[in-house]
């Protein structure tokens, strides 16, 4: 570019660290979902504990499913995978684009709902195959009045999850808009 040009480079933003701390939250979040599932992980193989869950279906049906695999890989890959990948999603996007991530307010949003939805749904799983899986042994014609009230409450909490996970791609999206135009 010639020393004439009457262009002006446009100022790269570069966020601070206070200004990157928001992110602390994601990190906190991911490495315990990551020690819960690492937990979880460890419990189901001892030996009682897989009979157990070997005994009321696990992973191909019953209750025990719930519990292995679906609680186990939720905890480990929406909380720790997913909400590590959001925290490094945001902290790239001024680094990469030079321009400020569209909205702190929306990353507050897509942090709380996704980490609130994936402990609503690893709660859920939990409790409902414990709770299921002790009457498929003990009781089996009462899991139906149970089983009843499974789909209502992983609705709200998958609900959850989605509102977080729309609320990222919307802030990821309309933080790259614009960004390949000179």
């Amino acid at each position: 570019m010639s020393e004439h040009t009457s262009e002006q480079t446009p100022e790269i933003y570069k966020p601070t660290l206070r200004e990157n701390r928001y992110l602390a939250k994601f990190l906190i979040a991911s490495v315990l979902s990551f020690f819960i599932g690492t937990v979880h992980g460890v419990l189901q193989v001892i030996p009682s504990v897989r009979a157990w869950l070997d005994s009321i279906g696990s992973p191909y049906g019953g209750p025990g499913h719930m519990i292995d695999p679906l609680a186990h890989a939720h905890i480990n890959l929406v909380g720790g995978v997913t909400i590590l990948g959001m925290a490094i999603t945001y902290y790239l996007i001024p680094k990469i684009t030079g321009k400020r991530l569209y909205s702190l307010r929306m990353a507050e949003h897509s942090f709380w709902w996704t980490a609130l939805g994936v402990t609503a749904f690893y709660t859920s799983l939990m409790i409902f195959g414990i709770w299921e899986g002790h009457l498929w042994l003990t009781d089996p014609e009462a899991i139906p009045a149970i089983h009843r009230f499974y789909g209502p409450v992983i609705s709200i909490a998958a609900t959850g999850l989605a509102i977080g996970f729309w609320v990222y791609l919307a802030n990821v999206l309309l933080s790259l808009k614009g960004i390949y135009k000179k």
